[in-house]
């Protein structure tokens, strides 16, 4: 199956390509610029989702659902919203299609015009916004902690399937507060709670902090982000917290009485991840060979592959192999034992480590003599032969080494990629050539940033939380700068 990828030394993207369409995770639909999820790309996507919803609710937010449809004067009332995100909306302007008289097929039923064009949602702040008017009188009716799954559209002309397609699947947190310091505690916690989840469950370190201002969120006083590191050398934003302030409050009215009788404007978070996760999950982990999933995201953990010649030895191995499947199925692992008879054990070990299962187990007459199973590990290839007896405990402690390892090679590989530079030669050596992140200093100006972007298309992906207080000279301008921040080329 692998040799049908096109290795990711001869060509990153195309690899990249080769794998998400070979793996069976998604597909391009007949509507330009839109994917079809498959099966087991959505089941991914199902885990992804159902750790971040466990982790939502465990930090007290709740599901809600909004509109898919916008209407177009609530952007107008958040001035830098609507430039943010104005051309990339999609927008409805009739309701009923019609037999043209002339012959020509279906058209546009002019006389359906809507009386106000309608957005399909790029993002909800505005139409969550005016509920939330309806809902907060008071102090006692904060916090509102509410987290939204849904799809969204913007209009994307150049895209690439997961990374960047004009309808796409996430979730988005917004929630309202009765001071600046709950929103921006909000802010930080759901920030922290991306990274921890990129970290625990995707195997994948990431950095923390804020955006520059020419990066932020349309209508966000502050944007926060996590950024991680692709095996190309390009950064992916990966997720965004955002603290709004009282700009949606103050556009859409949203007042509220306090603890001493006086009428304020709520404060607001915003926060979310989408499908671009499973980008990332690809890019930062796989090999020439296909998938590698973390465990803990792995649709299927484990897969049986009995290896026979006549039916008695297949009786004999599944009688073995259902009570491992079954053991295993105890410990709360995902099993698959594949009996399918139209293709050969060679096929199904190609096609099982294309799609990134963690562990694979052999099982052949030999074995059943011996009382043993082959195991496969998919992170490294190794193979082991082990004892039948004992294998539960040992499949559940290989699965936490592969998670473990999967990051550990992650985190080595990002930094040995994050380098520090002083001077604006080097800094292009870097990003021209081996890529990676760049710590560097920056005067703190849009018009630096704006320079640096147009010279060498690295922008500035975050001001780290930890980055230290350094006194020094910004590469471009040789001004005066107080702190390094985190350059890439991103994605």
């Amino acid at each position: 199956m692998a040799k049908f990828l096109t290795s990711r030394e001869e060509n990153y993207s195309q690899w990249y390509n080769d794998l998400v369409i070979k793996a069976d995770l998604a597909e391009n639909s007949a509507v330009r610029g839109c994917m079809v999820i498959k099966p087991y790309g959505y089941a991914i996507w199902e885990k992804i989702q159902a750790e971040l919803d466990r982790l939502f609710k465990a930090t007290g937010h709740v599901n809600a659902y909004f509109p898919l449809f916008i209407p177009k004067s609530f952007f107008s009332r958040e001035a830098a919203h609507v430039e943010g995100f104005a051309k990339e909306c999609a927008v409805v302007t009739h309701y009923r299609l019609k037999n043209d008289e002339s012959g020509k097929g279906i058209v546009i039923d002019p006389e359906a015009k809507l009386e106000e064009e309608l957005v399909i949602r790029p993002t909800s702040e505005t139409i969550i916004w005016n509920s939330y008017k309806n809902w907060i009188q008071s102090y006692r009716d904060l916090p509102i902690l509410i987290n939204q799954w849904a799809n969204v559209v913007r209009w994307e002309m150049r895209t690439r399937l997961f990374l960047r397609t004009a309808e796409f699947l996430w979730q988005e947190g917004h929630t309202a507060h009765a001071t600046a310091g709950e929103a921006i505690e909000e802010a930080r916690r759901m920030i922290d709670l991306y990274a921890g989840f990129a970290e625990n469950s995707m195997a994948l370190p990431v950095y923390k902090g804020s955006k520059t201002e020419s990066e932020r969120f349309a209508g966000a006083i502050d944007t926060m982000a996590i950024e991680a590191l692709m095996q190309d050398g390009k950064a992916l934003q990966a997720g965004t917290s955002h603290f709004l302030g009282q700009n949606f409050a103050k556009a859409f009215d949203v007042k509220f009485t306090d603890q001493d009788g006086k009428l304020d404007y709520v404060w607001a978070t915003s926060w979310g991840v989408s499908t671009r996760l499973m980008g990332a999950l690809i890019m930062a982990h796989s090999d020439n060979n296909g998938l590698i999933l973390p465990p803990k995201l792995a649709p299927l953990q484990v897969v049986i592959i009995p290896i026979y010649k006549t039916g008695s030895d297949l009786e004999k191995i599944s009688e073995y192999a259902e009570k491992i499947k079954t053991d295993l199925g105890k410990a709360g692992l995902s099993v698959k034992y594949d009996t399918r008879d139209t293709q050969t054990p060679g096929w199904k070990f190609a096609d099982y480590e294309l799609k990134g299962v963690p562990v694979r187990i052999a099982i052949g007459p030999r074995d059943i003599a011996n009382n043993t199973v082959e195991i496969s590990r998919r992170d490294t290839l190794e193979k082991s032969t082990i004892p039948f007896t004992g294998i539960k405990e040992h499949v559940t402690e290989l699965l936490e080494k592969i998670q473990v390892n999967i990051y550990n090679k992650a985190l080595a590989f990002r930094n040995q990629n994050t380098h520090y530079c002083n001077t604006w030669k080097e800094f292009k050596e870097i990003i021209n050539g081996k890529g990676g992140f760049v710590m560097a200093h920056w005067d703190g100006t849009a018009e630096t940033e704006a320079r640096i972007k147009e010279e060498t298309k690295a922008t500035i992906r975050c001001i780290p939380f930890d980055s230290v207080p350094e006194e020094g000279k910004c590469i471009y301008s040789g001004k005066p700068s107080s702190r390094r921040v985190l350059f890439a080329v991103a994605y």
